[in-house]
């Protein structure tokens, strides 16, 4: 698989090690990463009650699993090629094509798909055959981004609206779409993204008016990234310009 070399500003791998470590970076990441906080303030809850058994769609390293109860039985399914996207290995993941899950009819109580939606060409069909694995009366989560840069070029694909994803899981029998952040953190997440691309390690010319930029723009930054959080809390901004979109869709 092969990604656009000018893609410099790559994402970073959502990861969380085991230990006291491992969840102290992940709780920090929160804190500068408002998609992933987002869609941890989604997940969370719905995950925690999650019982029987749940599959994982595109599931990079399994930063969720931690947040459902240990009896649980977890099923990790992604892309071979997943590696190329910064993904470490695991021997349990279970490989699969991208659209034809591997399990026979109706056999998860849960099924959950996190930021993979956009890079799927064909997300219809992968769609259907989340639906086809879970069991009646199970649930779908999904995740996707709206206001994201280009990601993982060129293997990203698309944005929706909630209108789309409404009719995109019409054929469950209740669908409920959720905003993820407003358009406060949009504008903080903007502005951390060209905070980290401004302090990227590269040594050129342009580090002449990268720095001065920086310093400037680091006050703005902070005070725009603790009104994302309070706003995202409290419900101060706009839901019609999100960050992302969570969906619950039950399986009749």
């Amino acid at each position: 698989m092969t990604l656009y070399a000018d893609e410099k500003f790559k994402p970073i791998p959502v990861r969380r090690d085991k230990g006291l470590f491992g969840s102290v970076l992940f709780y920090l990441r929160l804190l500068l990463d408002l998609q992933l906080l987002t869609c941890m303030r989604f997940l969370a809850p719905r995950l925690a009650h999650v019982q029987g058994s749940l599959l994982d769609v595109g599931c990079g390293e399994m930063p969720f699993r931690a947040l459902l109860a240990p009896e649980v039985t977890y099923v990790g399914i992604d892309v071979p090629a997943a590696h190329a996207f910064g993904m470490m290995q695991h021997p349990e993941i279970i490989a699969f094509d991208g659209t034809h899950i591997p399990f026979q009819d109706a056999v998860f109580d849960c099924v959950l798909c996190t930021e993979v939606l956009e890079h799927v060409e064909e997300y219809a069909s992968l769609i259907a055959e989340m639906a086809r694995v879970l069991k009646p009366g199970g649930r779908l989560l999904v995740t996707v981004p709206f206001a994201a840069r280009v990601h993982h070029a060129p293997h990203d694909f698309y944005r929706f609206t909630r209108f789309r994803l409404q009719t995109l899981f019409k054929g469950f029998g209740a669908v409920e779409v959720i905003e993820r952040g407003d358009d406060l953190a949009v504008i903080a997440n903007k502005l951390i993204v060209v905070t980290l691309r401004l302090a990227r390690p590269v040594v050129s010319v342009g580090i002449m008016w990268r720095l001065p930029i920086l310093l400037v723009l680091m006050p703005f930054v902070f005070v725009a990234l603790m009104v994302a959080h309070l706003s995202i809390m409290l419900g101060w901004g706009s839901r019609t310009d999100p960050l992302g979109y969570g969906v619950v869709a039950v399986k009749d």
